[in-house]
């Protein structure tokens, strides 16, 4: 698919010249090469051992969520893994809890905390649940601290506002959203807040897929699929895949009610399903990954009110290609250079550079070696990313190269059933 760009009326506030985005990217360049320098300089060293002398920077504590069995999966629960930071090698810890089907999760800015949905539809009836868990710094062992309902069917998605006191709780099956507060000890309240959704979806066609595409999924119904606050955290914006729509709320800090924005949500091509947001790191920019188009929405941030323009629409999969994937997940490199996105069918990474005006230009693609990537993820280095392969029951290593932008495999093949997605512990403060 061509490179598709349709433009709206935006205001100049937050406009950024050419030449201080060039030297701003010319800065965080000579950053990343300086960083990848040091990195390069402690694998020539050599170790004493996986964790030896010499690497550069402290072991990091990785964990994986997955699918379990009885849950549509292969998986075990929670795995713990600990990640060498100079060769992006991971290091089997344990499993460190049997929780169902604990298949996304997030961590307080603290590291003392972890949190999952679990995506089951069967907890005190019919709804998905989140679980609290203490972190065991150390060891990085958890403790299970207490379970509420997602008040909805099939939690697939937890994000965390900046002040570390709501969940925001994406129940795919429900079609519906949920904010969940969070205890001074850790542990999880009911929710403040239910919103769900109801109208019209969309057609089970996608307007924008490549020629020869069946990617038909998620059109029955309203399914909410990931939520996320603004980097001011004032606005909470919401993916509902059935309905092509990305929803804005206004959060209340105080209560954890959430109010529909003075443009309560935008409407992407009928039958594209947009399923991950993301926002550039410096806020202005924001994107959408639409699952059965296979494409990246490229929007213009508005932070007082909330409101997106959209700029630019372009695909994930390299030209030419015509037939089935489906577009997953979508991550920034710390410097803001690059956008990466996954495609399942296609099995690969695609990687975009990111303009001056924010809009994306392809690049290339690595493939993932291995069957479906549900989720990825970079470590705290910026130097490695790491492929949820769920249906080949495995995760995949790369190193990024950090002038290209490319990943590459480094060899290391990771066993875990049904794999769907993977954090770092934050370093804490």
């Amino acid at each position: 698919m061509s490179d598709r760009t349709t433009r709206e009326e935006v205001s100049g506030s937050g406009a950024v010249s050419r030449r201080g985005f060039l030297k701003g990217a010319a800065a965080m360049a000579a950053t990343a090469q300086a960083a990848a320098t040091t990195v390069a300089k402690a694998q020539d060293a050599g170790a004493d051992s996986f964790w030896g002398g010499g690497h550069g920077g402290s072991p990091q504590f990785a964990y994986l969520g997955t699918y379990t069995v009885g849950n549509g999966g292969n998986g075990e629960g929670i795995y713990l893994y600990q990640s060498n930071p100079a060769t992006g090698e991971l290091k089997l810890i344990k499993v460190v809890s049997n929780t169902p089907a604990p298949s996304f999760l997030v961590a307080s800015a603290s590291g003392r905390f972890l949190y999952a949905v679990n995506e089951v539809s069967n907890f005190e009836g019919t709804s998905g649940s989140v679980t609290a868990f203490a972190v065991n710094r150390q060891t990085g062992d958890l403790t299970p601290i207490n379970t509420v309902s997602s008040q909805g069917g099939g939690a697939t998605f937890i994000s965390m506002d900046a002040t570390g006191k709501y969940l925001f709780i994406a129940n795919y099956g429900g079609g519906s959203l949920a904010v969940i507060p969070i205890n001074a000890d850790g542990s999880v309240g009911a929710a403040t807040d239910v919103k769900t959704d109801v109208g019209d979806v969309g057609t089970t066609t996608a307007t924008s897929a490549v020629a020869g595409s069946f990617a038909i999924s998620g059109h029955d119904a309203p399914h909410v699929h990931c939520a996320i606050m603004d980097p001011n955290n004032r606005f909470l914006l919401q993916t509902d895949l059935g309905q092509d729509r990305i929803y804005v709320y206004s959060l209340n800090p105080a209560s954890g009610k959430l109010t529909p924005a003075a443009t309560p949500y935008v409407s992407l091509p009928p039958g594209d399903g947009p399923r991950h947001l993301a926002f550039h790191p410096n806020g202005r920019w924001f994107y959408s990954v639409q699952e059965e188009a296979s494409t990246l929405t490229f929007f213009r941030y508005d932070a007082s009110s909330g409101g997106l323009y959209s700029e630019q629409t372009i695909s994930t999969l390299p030209p030419g290609f015509v037939g089935t994937s489906f577009g997953t997940e979508l991550r920034f490199s710390d410097d803001g250079r690059f956008l990466y996105t996954c495609n399942r069918l296609h099995d690969s990474i695609t990687v975009f550079a990111v303009k001056f005006n924010g809009e994306l230009r392809y690049v290339g693609q690595a493939a993932t070696h291995g069957d479906y990537p549900r989720q990825f993820t970079i470590d705290p280095t910026g130097n490695y990313l790491y492929s949820c392969n769920q249906r080949s029951d495995n995760v995949t290593s790369f190193r990024i190269n950090r002038g290209t932008g490319i990943p590459s495999f480094i060899g290391q093949y990771l066993a875990a059933g049904s794999p769907s997605c993977m954090i770092f512990l934050p370093s804490g403060r």
